[in-house]
């Protein structure tokens, strides 16, 4: 099997290298490419005549697909799939594996980090200490006794209702099904209206799909509280965004903080969260973590060897 990395998965050479030696001596070809290309007729370049791709969160479009005719899987080096034509690759029959998993602790971590930022206004308390300033105007709030709603009680989602509860929130959430081990800790499943309108929190955990496509709308972004705070470490098309900085600008909700936007950054200068107030942004880097790419090349790489044994996991339909 000839087994090509389209684009770099952010580990050492000396990580790297373990997982290709192993291939190789199984008698597979690895190639690898360390630079990030995002025209069609590269990617078609480099990956031809590959059995398997390795990408991130490069977009796969048919094209590309159609042309690799020898493709059979992709390992995919992220948890979302939406960037790749999925209507391809089932027609085409090609398995596709995604790292679902690796990026949970980073996400959520980072989901606190933006949380922290906002309600103790630390971004204004630093420049107020370089300005030799007092903290006159920056006495913030704390988290504990919080409503803390999670949009979305997947894997990352669960991970950042555990944390909350350590806060000593109490928890909201929303969801198409409700998670047993959420309700075991206490969770309250509710609509996504309720769920607006009564929370101090608000975090966003759902995979970008027709359904949740700007799931947070104007109409939703009117129903919280005046002193509510959305954080969106999902997908950026999941909320929509002019609403969102008007009702900010507005002063209806207290804060945000978000790492995904409609596109990859870098963001347009015009883009109306970057003028919004007290929000603090993010250039897509909840996942990114030195700890989440280890583990993330080794579900990667067990994608493809579980595959060629027959016996694929992770795998996306």
């Amino acid at each position: 099997m000839k087994i090509v990395m389209l684009d770099p998965i952010a580990v050492s050479e000396e990580v790297l290298e373990g997982y290709s030696n192993k291939l190789e001596e199984m008698g597979h070809e690895f190639i690898s490419y360390n630079d990030r290309v995002e025209d069609d007729d590269l990617l078609i370049e480099r990956g031809k005549d590959a059995d398997i791709l390795i990408i991130t969160n490069l977009h796969l479009s048919a094209r590309v697909i159609n042309v690799c005719t020898n493709l059979k899987m992709i390992s995919v080096a992220f948890t979302g799939i939406d960037h790749i034509d999925m209507d391809t690759c089932r027609e085409r029959e090609i398995t596709v594996c995604n790292s679902s998993g690796y990026a949970n602790q980073a996400v959520a971590e980072l989901v606190f980090g933006l949380l922290i930022t906002i309600m103790r206004n630390i971004i204004p308390c630093d420049q107020a200490t370089r300005d030799a300033k007092t903290r006159a105007g920056l006495v913030g709030n704390e988290i504990a006794g919080k409503k803390f709603a999670v949009v979305g009680t997947g894997a990352i989602g669960m991970r950042v209702v555990e944390i909350a509860k350590a806060f000593g929130c109490e928890l909201l959430a929303n969801d198409f099904n409700e998670n047993e081990r959420a309700v075991e800790l206490g969770v309250k499943y509710v609509d996504l209206p309720t769920l607006m309108r009564e929370s101090d929190i608000v975090s966003l955990h759902v995979p970008l799909m027709e359904a949740t496509k700007h799931l947070i709308n104007k109409d939703m972004i009117e129903l919280m509280k005046e002193n509510a705070v959305l954080i969106n470490c999902a997908r950026g098309p999941v909320l929509e965004s002019k609403a969102l900085a008007d009702a900010l600008n507005e002063e209806r909700i207290a804060g945000a903080g978000i790492d995904v936007f409609e596109i990859e950054p870098p963001i347009p200068k015009d883009h109306p969260l970057l003028n919004s107030k007290n929000t603090v942004l993010a250039p897509h880097v909840a996942f990114a973590s030195d700890e989440s790419f280890v583990k993330r090349a080794d579900i990667v790489f067990n994608n493809i060897s579980k595959w060629l044994e027959g016996n694929p996991q992770n795998v996306m339909k």
